[in-house]
């Protein structure tokens, strides 16, 4: 009678995965699309993600030492790679001003606000890079051009995005599909390579860190969704944060479903709901908006949308 009956939460299956190894390979995922970023806006982009991934890693660690009063939890990387998911949802030329106070949303609202990791209900680096869209729209929509501005942080040379182009009814007939792909357009830093989000999307399939659903689900939904409403599949897949919020964002396993049912639900309702922001909407991307009001529904998804019971018989068998 002197034992304690320990009651946790399932599952109670064993795993070689931990916390801090998911999210480091999400990290080293994220290195391909990094390098491009790197490639084409240079020093501006060394300084918002240098900014962006060291605030939020200062943040977190204050938080949890002068106001939880707990240990550091740093070295499981989720808010290194936060900050790196901030800054890719950032055009280059963003004050280093700015791109703090997105780590401190990010982090203080977004996340620590909730009980820290696990507990929190939104993407915490959307809901840094929405704050920060909604309160400094003209400097959130100045995207800097790729490669022309390679050494210019502040007064680098902006343009219209391919997105931005269609929002507006401009000519898109002269924009290069294979550009988009490689990454030589207007952007933030994680839209402009398709290329290098799908080898680190690939690598994170090969690791099993993420499943098929929710990708495809987006993916296909937005294709799907566009065809019906005649637009350009190929202009409306590789521009914007698309990729970039199906592969890395929309998969976070704290805020999607656990359900592979509910994943291609909920992947399903991100794809729709950002075609409808950028066809009919006031901004041209969507893709953050969707995210975060499909975080929202995850709970219901869990609770109506169920696997299976392990033994449980189905009627008529």
């Amino acid at each position: 009678m002197n034992q304690i009956l320990t009651i946790s939460a399932s599952p109670h299956l064993h795993t070689r995965q931990t916390v801090a190894s998911c999210m480091w390979h999400v990290v080293i995922a994220l290195l391909p699309a990094l390098a491009a970023s790197l490639y084409f806006f240079g020093v501006g982009a060394a300084i918002v993600v240098v900014t962006a991934v060291a605030g939020c890693a200062a943040f977190e660690y204050a938080i949890n030492r002068w106001m939880l009063h707990r240990p550091s939890t740093l070295l499981n990387g989720s808010a290194i790679l936060t900050g790196l998911l901030l800054a890719f949802n950032l055009p280059s030329n963003l004050p280093v001003w700015i791109v703090l106070i997105g780590c401190l949303v990010a982090i203080g609202i977004g996340k620590m606000a909730f009980g820290g990791l696990g507990c929190n209900i939104w993407n915490p680096a959307l809901v840094g890079r929405v704050f920060l869209l909604i309160s400094f729209p003209v400097q959130m929509t100045s995207w800097p051009l790729p490669i022309v501005n390679r050494w210019v942080y502040a007064d680098a040379t902006t343009g219209a995005t391919t997105l931005g182009l269609l929002k507006m009814g401009g000519d898109t007939s002269t924009i290069d599909l294979w550009q988009s792909a490689t990454g030589a357009m207007g952007g933030s830093l994680g839209e402009v390579s398709a290329i290098a989000l799908i080898i680190g999307v690939v690598y994170l399939l090969v690791m099993r860190v993420i499943s098929w659903h929710i990708p495809v689900a987006v993916v296909g939904s937005v294709a799907i969704f566009t065809l019906c409403i005649g637009g350009n599949i190929g202009l409306e897949l590789l521009s914007g944060g698309l990729l970039l919020g199906a592969f890395f964002m929309a998969t976070d396993y704290v805020t999607s479903p656990m359900s592979h049912k509910g994943m291609l639900l909920y992947g399903v309702m991100i794809g729709v709901i950002t075609v409808i922001i950028r066809r009919w909407g006031a901004y041209p991307e969507g893709m953050s908006f969707a995210i975060l009001l499909a975080n929202s529904f995850v709970p219901l998804i869990n609770r109506y949308v169920k696997p299976r019971k392990f033994g449980e018989r189905r009627v008529g068998k």
